[in-house]
């Protein structure tokens, strides 16, 4: 019997209910209930690497004589998931639009379990590219506090908006897995939320992203494996 969240596809794949409109439910009701998942989904999974950075930030503006420092942390956070919305309205364009075409087209359904599979094998090389790299050291270097000799509205605004885009840059292949593997997945979410704080946080941050990408490259791996074997 297949998950509550999930629906079966020519060729016995399953599709995640995220993406398809229930009987009756309207396009920007289906929307907005994304979006109020997506928001719940990101808040757990990034909230324990970016509550240190938001930490250092609070205390760092109080250090400079910011005037409401707590505010102005508030501040930050909301920039920061404003980014990750709007990455999930992007997203939700795509999936509902892939979705779609897998509905009407059996021979691209078919062939879903094989683009899983390198989506997958891409999530686990990105790890390894300098860009990656570039990203997460944006994440770990403290940009909230680099060069701070004010904090304002303005600027707290702004550094939280550059954070968020820096953040989705450097969990791009962890999302394009989470994509692939199931959005509503639950023990995927907890793995992702685990090596996105790990190489947030750990002493040596860019070995342990390589040591996550070469384990998302072996899965990558396996999982080709079998849907090849299956053909």
């Amino acid at each position: 019997m297949p998950a509550m969240n999930e629906m079966p596809m020519p060729g016995g794949w399953k599709m995640s209910l995220a993406w398809m409109r229930m009987p009756a439910q309207t396009w920007p009701e289906m929307s907005a209930t994304f979006l109020g998942m997506w928001s719940l989904m990101m808040a757990a999974m990034m909230l324990p690497s970016l509550t240190p950075a938001l930490w250092r930030y609070r205390e760092t503006a109080a250090r400079v004589g910011a005037v409401r420092p707590v505010r102005l942390t508030a501040l930050v956070g909301m920039g920061y998931f404003c980014v990750w919305i709007a990455f999930g309205m992007a997203v939700f364009a795509v999936g509902v639009t892939l979705a779609a075409i897998e509905m009407q087209v059996p021979r691209i359904a078919r062939a879903v379990p094989l683009a899983t599979a390198v989506a997958v094998l891409i999530a686990g090389a990105l790890q390894f590219t300098s860009w990656k790299a570039r990203q997460l050291a944006c994440c770990r270097a403290g940009y909230l506090i680099a060069g701070m000799l004010q904090a304002d509205a303005g600027t707290a605004w702004r550094r939280g908006l550059r954070l968020g885009v820096h953040c989705c840059g450097c969990c791009a292949g962890l999302t394009v897995l989470l994509l692939a593997i199931g959005l509503m997945n639950l023990k995927a979410m907890v793995i992702v939320t685990a090596a996105i704080t790990f190489e947030r946080l750990a002493p040596a941050g860019e070995r342990v992203a390589r040591a996550i990408g070469a384990l998302i490259l072996g899965a990558g791996l396996i999982l080709l494996v079998q849907t090849l074997g299956l053909r």
